[in-house]
């Protein structure tokens, strides 16, 4: 399992919809498996769960991507998760890093630009 959490500012839509974008445009077997957005006053979450496959582990790894605002304040989270073949221990998580590198760099690219 691989994490990744920072805070952002911008507007909610805008981020989400950057960052879904680019998770399926920038990792070709990526697919969007589901989300779920919840609204309490100011305060916004979404969630979203990406899934693709590891060419390197043969296998399929998992991204949980979780953005919550409030006005132009945001954070974000995002898990990956699987990526495994091992029974009872984590061996080659490298599917995992490199799914979370890929939103890693879109969070930096939109920082600098």
């Amino acid at each position: 399992m691989a994490k990744y959490e920072c805070c952002l500012s911008g507007n909610f839509d805008r981020v989400l919809t950057y960052l879904h974008n680019g998770i399926l445009e920038g990792s070709s077997p990526a697919s969007y498996e589901d989300g779920s957005d919840y609204t309490s006053g100011e305060v916004r979450c979404a969630v979203r769960v990406y899934e693709r496959y590891s060419l390197m582990g043969s296998n399929r790894v998992s991204l949980n991507l979780t953005l919550v605002g409030k006005g132009e304040g945001l954070f974000l989270s995002a898990i990956t998760s699987g990526g495994s073949q091992a029974v009872f221990w984590k061996v080659n998580t490298l599917g995992e890093e490199t799914f979370l590198d890929k939103l890693v760099e879109l969070v930096e690219g939109m920082r600098e630009g």
